[in-house]
């Protein structure tokens, strides 16, 4: 019997790599003979590195940049050597979790950061940089991005406009010309979960800009601002790429990857598989196993089960899914490819305690589905 073990990190609770353990430990103390694969995965979002560097042969960096206000932080990013692939998760550098709370502010954050772990790739020799985005704490359609690889923001007077997405209202002059021309060499991959364009009602403003600290008088203005920073942008490129899948994506970045680096934009959990090479693991297994915090109707929007699902049926192998909790329409995800899904906990249990038992509750409800697999007529 051959298994593949492909989960999402639980949030707040194990990673993707401890989820994946915690299984495959449960599956051979029943089927101690099997031969089981682990393959910890993401979908683009928190994770995304460390799911690729447990599985390929890479490493983790530090770079000390720029956070979202301003503030000097260390931020990770992962290193393929034999590749010269960099990978780098925005929200390491301009991420939410940076900021407190009662500071957020999508009006001044900024991207800056991100373009700093950009040219630390670049300085490195990569080849191709896939840039895994979700979870910022910015709202500048990547603007601080391009400024940390070069290019100007001017007003009227010829002036750098301030951080942040509400001066680009002020934008009178894009200026390219010390923009790093390594750019053009080298290949970017925008991985994320979103398909959100960049303005309107389901614009990065509008959509992500209040749990940035945003009043809806500012999301207007954001809006707007954005929206002007579009038409500049499309005057000096000759394109205009504001309306396409993922130019929403944390607050905008995704518009500045694929406008000025010529990203190219996939779903998150389909670029990681493929970096993980989880698709030839697949070939020829009995099983699939994954899983994520919470499996429901939202999983369909490109969640690491979803991907992995779509995967294992090209491959008619069958997928069971492990989840924190089951929420509401997850059963339309055995239109997709699922075979199965289970709750973690087996009775009534705090949030706290869950998160603190996870390893062992999935360890136990692993026993407890290998068991049935091993009774039923599905094993001979």
């Amino acid at each position: 019997m051959k298994v593949i073990i492909a989960p999402d990190s639980f949030k707040d609770s194990l990673s993707a790599h401890g989820i994946a353990e915690a299984i495959a430990s449960g599956w051979k103390k029943v089927f101690p003979e099997a031969e089981v694969i682990t393959c910890p995965m993401a979908d683009g979002g928190e994770g995304s590195i460390e799911a690729v560097l447990e599985v390929c042969a890479g490493e983790w960096r530090e770079q000390t940049v720029h956070g979202p206000l301003g503030e000097s932080v260390v931020a990770k990013w992962g290193w393929l050597e034999t590749e010269k692939i960099a990978l780098i998760e925005m929200a390491q550098a301009s991420g939410i979790q940076l900021v407190k709370p009662s500071q957020r502010d999508a009006c001044i954050s900024s991207t800056f950061g991100t373009g700093e772990l950009i040219l630390a790739a670049l300085n490195a020799g990569a080849e191709e940089i896939v840039l895994t985005v979700g979870g910022s704490a910015t709202n500048d359609a990547g603007t601080g991005l391009l400024s940390a690889l070069g290019a100007k923001f001017l007003d009227e007077d010829n002036n750098v406009l301030q951080s942040g997405g509400l001066s680009l209202q002020n934008l009178t002059r894009i200026d390219l010309t010390h923009f790093d021309p390594r750019i053009k060499q080298t290949k970017f991959l925008l991985a994320a979960d979103v398909t959100n364009p960049l303005c309107g009602v389901n614009g990065a403003s509008h959509i992500f800009g209040p749990q940035k600290g945003a009043t809806p008088e500012q999301v207007l203005l954001l809006d707007n601002a954005l929206a002007h920073f579009a038409d500049i942008s499309a005057a000096l490129l000759g394109y205009d790429k504001r309306n396409e899948p993922g130019t929403g994506a944390s607050g905008g970045l995704g518009y500045a990857a694929k406008a000025f680096l010529n990203a190219e934009f996939r779903s998150g959990v389909e670029v990681i598989a493929e970096l993980n090479h989880l698709s030839d693991k697949i070939n020829g297994a009995n099983w699939v196993i994954t899983g994520e915090g919470k499996f429901d109707g939202q999983t369909l929007n490109g969640k690491t089960p979803f991907g992995v699902a779509k995967i294992a049926k090209n491959a008619n192998v069958p997928v069971i899914v492990i989840a924190g909790t089951l929420g509401e329409n997850y059963q339309e995800l055995y239109k997709h490819g699922i075979t199965a899904a289970f709750s973690l906990t087996s009775g009534p249990i705090n949030l706290e305690d869950a998160c603190i038992n996870a390893a062992n509750l999935i360890f136990e409800r692993t026993i407890d589905i290998a068991q049935l697999i091993k009774t039923s007529s599905f094993i001979k």
